[in-house]
Parts: C-alpha cells; structure tokens; sequence
C-alpha cells in the first residue's frame, strides 16, 4: 500500500511538538500524522534515511492533527529541479506546433529556489502580466545517478522514491517574448510542489499510467488529462538524462503538462502571417496586448486547484491549493 509523506512546520499554539522545531517529516492518515523520528534537513537525507521508517509507520502512531501544522514541500530547495516540456501530444499541438517535429525529448531546469510549498501564495512580479499554470507529475530520486544506466520500465521502483504533484507556474510574457524558459518559470514561488511524497510499492509503479492531473481555477476546470498521455515516459527520461548529467537522491523531476493551459497557438493563419510577414518583436507585442485581455491567464486572487489520483482513488497525491498574489 502506498505511503504518504508529509513535511511540515508546526504552527504557533500547538502543543504536540515543541514550538519553534524544525521542519518534521511524516506519515499521513486521513487528517492525522504519524510524525517520523529521522532527522533529515533535505529530501535527499530523507529518501536515503527514512524511508523504511516512513513505511513501518502505522496509524496508531498518528496522534498529530493536519489542523496543527504547516505543509511544506516535501522536495527541499537544495535539490535539482529538472523538467521536460512538450511532454503531451495535446499541449504541443494547442502550442501549434506538429508532435512530428518533436522526436527527442526536450529538457530545461527551473531554479530550485523556486520551489513553494503547497498552500503558499504565488506572487506574480510587477511586470509580468501574463501568469499562466501546469499541472505535472513529479518524480523524486531515490538514489544518485551519477553514471550512464539503462533504466527499465518495469523497474522504476529501483531509482524513483516517490510522486509528487508540481505546478510549473509560467512567465509567459518572458519565457515566450526572450525565448528563456529558465527566466519566465523561475521566479521566487514559480513551483508549489506537493502537498504529499506518495511512496510506491513496486508492484505498484505499474499504475502510473492510470494517475490523473486535474487542475482548476476559482473551481473551473483548466486541465485534465492520465499520466499515460505522456509522449517520453519516466524510464526514458531517465536514461538519457543518466548519461548526460549527474542525478542525485532527491532531486525532482518534472515530466510535462497536457492540454488546458492559458497560453496557447492563434490558429494557423495568424501564425503564417506572424511567421512571414510581420517582424518578431512586433509579432510578440501583439501577443502580449492580446494575452493581457484574454481572462484564462492568473490574475491576483485567483485561486489554483491540483490533484494527482487514479480514478478508483489507489494511489492519490492529493490536493494542492496555492493563491495568486500581486508583488
């Protein structure tokens, strides 16, 4: 049976902890937590530590009331945050691009100091004005890659602690205009991550597949789509990313967003005219004036909704709540 880890802070007036700890991490039973005794500052510390811990928890030992605490991102700031984009033949073609012309697997980072928790506020900059979401399944190493591996399908569980839900908020008025998908997604806040670390058993890493990503906006639905939609799947990201680069115990992997986003392709004629007959930067004025009267982009006060299940509810995430607030 999936685990579901949680780090918190307690919150001022509770008494079960002493106030002022350190973060905590723990198992969580409906509304109740079972807080663990390892000592681990970082994810990384974690996965390596406690996780046998985590999984001998039982709920006899939840006596801490969710009301008590603060949910924390279970993936701390030190970690790598890897992503992919145009992961989801739906989200390529609402960009209006051709998954034909997409045959690798594209790969950017997100600064980790990004990361937030999964009821923090999200801050939108003063000059951006076009805020956009994406709902992503999150993967947390287990262990350090620091070598070329051949990842399986079927042997996910060796190399993957567990699941997370990622919401990979978006500048697209920087990321889209400049080209930089590091700059437009990597602002303090840009990554609410959580609110559980789902630990899988192995017979269990089949289910991946039938997970669903939900997100709403002021209770509207924007996204909804299964994990299976993605085009390279986690055995696959893994390798190529194990022979390209050192991966280590903790780190984060972002696999890609579907259909439903703010910002998406005009149609193809306004995209043959803009592509050759206009020049870019007066094409990307264009785009921003229209994009700061579309409705669908974040504006201060709105509120995002994501969740992570199967459909039977097996393995669930849970919910990720965050708050859009002007700087």
């Amino acid at each position: 049976m999936a685990t579901s880890v949680i780090r918190f802070q307690l919150k001022a007036g509770a008494t079960s902890i002493p106030t002022g700890a350190s973060p905590q991490w723990g198992v969580l039973f409906d509304r109740r937590i079972a807080v663990l005794p390892v000592q681990a500052t970082t994810t990384g510390e974690f996965v390596r530590q406690g996780l046998a811990q985590a999984r001998a928890a039982t709920r006899a030992q939840a006596t801490l009331s969710l009301d008590d605490v603060k949910l924390l991102s279970p993936v701390t700031t030190n970690q790598q945050f890897v992503c992919q984009g145009v992961n989801y033949e739906s989200h390529v073609r609402e960009s209006g691009l051709d998954p034909k012309n997409f045959p690798f697997n594209t790969i950017f980072t997100k600064a980790s100091s990004c990361i937030t928790g999964p009821t923090d506020d999200v801050i939108r900059p003063r000059h951006v004005h076009l805020l956009d979401y994406e709902v992503e399944l999150g993967l947390v190493l287990s262990e350090d890659l620091t070598q070329a591996r051949e990842v399986r399908a079927d042997r996910l569980h060796e190399v993957i602690a567990g699941l997370t839900i990622v919401n990979d908020v978006s500048a697209r008025d920087v990321q889209l205009p400049q080209g930089q998908f590091y700059k437009g997604k990597s602002y303090r806040t840009f990554g609410p991550v959580g609110p559980t670390l789902l630990l899988l058993e192995p017979h269990e890493w089949a289910l991946w597949p039938s997970l669903r990503m939900k997100l709403t906006v002021n209770g509207g639905e924007r996204q909804n789509d299964l994990c299976g939609s993605m085009l390279f799947k986690p055995h696959q990201t893994l390798t190529e990313l194990s022979a390209m680069q050192d991966l280590h115990a903790g780190d984060l992997i972002a696999t890609g967003t579907p259909a439903g986003c703010a910002a998406r392709s005009p149609g193809k004629l306004p995209m043959f005219m803009a592509r050759h007959f206009i020049s870019d930067a007066t094409k990307w004025k264009f785009f921003v004036r229209k994009g700061m009267k579309d409705p669908l982009f974040l504006q201060p006060n709105d509120v995002m909704e994501l969740s992570i299940r199967t459909d039977d509810g097996r393995l669930d995430l849970g919910v990720q709540r965050n708050k859009v607030v002007s700087a």
